[in-house]
Formats: structure tokens, C-alpha cells, sequence
């Protein structure tokens, strides 16, 4: 897995995807980790960084699909192209990709690494769903994808037969998957402040144990968990 780095970068575009923003920034150097992975992303004006998987991982962009919900998201969705930001990563432990029979499953925000995830794996079946047809927009990032809206629930999708899920959503949606499927990869939402273990703001509980999903996570039932190390000779001052 590639080594953490501390870099800044220049914004390159920021697009309107429904009621969500797609954050792109110039790649560099940056390795987008495996999917299922995460950045976190400086916020000007706010000392807490936020976390945010990759969703697009284009020769020399890296992008970020950003939900609105509060004054530091608001601040990312409104940096404009020519500014610049520090981001950390990637971080945390991915999907496993290598899997004979993926079925790729989202809802509302959660479509975030789904659509990097997808391109990875040669575009296998998607499922999403969405409270509303204006979050629905967002199924545009992974074409093909069969899409529900409420009151019809994305595990109504679900088909039957064995598959190998990887999903990414509300809380709700994910134990509702995992009592379904209990071998599906999960990658689960959280607030974070650190990133890499050291603050307990992101544990969760997950069939009897605490877990810190910047470290055993984001993605559980996918990678076994690794530390992360940062190369020291690679990390940029921001």
C-alpha cells in the first residue's frame, strides 16, 4: 500500500453534481490509494481538516465528491480553480478489489468512492440509492448504475444470488447490507480529526469490537488493517 504524503495542491475545476460538489485538484505526484481509501483536505479558515475518499482518480486530477452540510464542506464547495489547499493521504484501508463476483453498492453521499472503485474493477454492476431524485444526479458519475430513490430502498436492489458486495452509505443502510450479506466489504462514514489513529473520534462499534476507521477502516470486512507510515523525506511543509 503507498505511503501517506502531506502535500499542497492547486484546485483545478469544481463542478455542481446534484446537491453535491466535485472537488478536483491537480494530482502531481500524489498516489489516489486503493479504493475505498481517503484524504484528508485542509479547510481554509477552519483548523480541523475533513476526510473525504477518492472518487476520481483521472491522469492528473484527483477528485473529491463533497456534500454541503456544514460551514466547513460549504468553504471546500466554494474554492474556485488557481487556489490551493494541503490534503494528507491516502489513508485507511481499502476495498479488495480482486473479487469474482462484484456487486457495488451506494447511498446518498456514499457514492463517493464507488465511482473510482468502479472504473478500477472494469466497471462491474452498481446499485444506488437516493432520499431524493436531485441526489440521484449524482449516479451520473457511475454510468450504467441501476438507481432507486425512496420510498424504494437501495437492499431491495440486492439480487438473490451469491455476489461480492462492496458498499458505502449511511450507517443504517450499511448494517442493513451487512445483516443481509455479513461477508460484504462496508466502508462506513464517520467524523475524523486526525486521520491516522491517534484521536478515537471516528470508532465505531462493529460485531463486538471498537474500531477506528482511519485505521481498521474505512472499509471493514475488506483489507486486514494496516498503519500507515509516512516517508518523512517525502512530506512537503504546507
Amino acid at each position: 500500500m503507498p505511503s501517506p504524503r502531506r502535500e499542497r495542491r492547486r484546485i483545478s475545476g469544481s463542478e455542481r453534481v446534484g446537491p453535491y460538489t466535485l472537488l478536483r485538484l491537480e494530482r502531481g505526484g500524489l498516489d489516489p490509494g486503493l479504493p475505498g481509501q481517503f484524504f484528508m483536505l485542509d479547510v481554509p479558515g477552519h483548523v480541523m481538516p475533513r476526510p473525504f475518499s477518492t472518487c476520481l482518480a483521472e491522469k492528473g486530477e484527483l477528485a473529491f465528491l463533497i456534500d454541503p452540510v456544514g460551514p466547513a464542506t460549504r468553504v471546500l464547495c466554494e474554492l474556485e480553480r488557481g487556489q490551493s489547499i494541503g490534503l494528507f493521504g491516502p489513508l485507511g484501508n481499502g476495498y479488495r478489489t480482486n473479487v469474482s463476483r462484484p456487486l457495488l453498492v451506494g447511498g446518498g453521499i456514499g457514492i463517493a468512492p464507488l465511482p473510482y472503485a468502479a472504473r478500477a474493477m472494469g466497471n462491474p454492476p452498481v446499485v444506488l440509492g437516493f432520499r431524493t431524485s436531485r441526489q440521484a444526479e449524482a449516479a451520473a458519475l457511475v454510468p450504467g448504475a441501476e438507481v432507486c430513490v425512496e420510498p424504494t430502498l437501495v437492499t431491495e436492489l440486492i439480487p438473490d444470488e451469491p455476489v461480492d458486495i462492496l458498499a458505502c452509505g449511511p450507517e443504517p443502510m450499511l448494517r442493513a447490507v451487512h445483516a443481509l450479506r455479513p461477508d460484504a466489504q462496508l466502508a462506513w462514514e464517520a467524523p475524523m480529526a486526525c486521520g491516522f489513529g491517534a484521536c478515537y473520534g471516528c470508532a465505531i462499534e462493529f460485531e463486538g469490537k471498537s474500531l477506528r476507521l482511519c485505521v481498521e477502516g474505512p472499509v471493514l470486512n475488506g483489507r486486514p488493517p494496516v498503519i500507515p507510515l509516512i516517508e518523512d523525506e517525502k512530506v512537503e511543509a504546507e
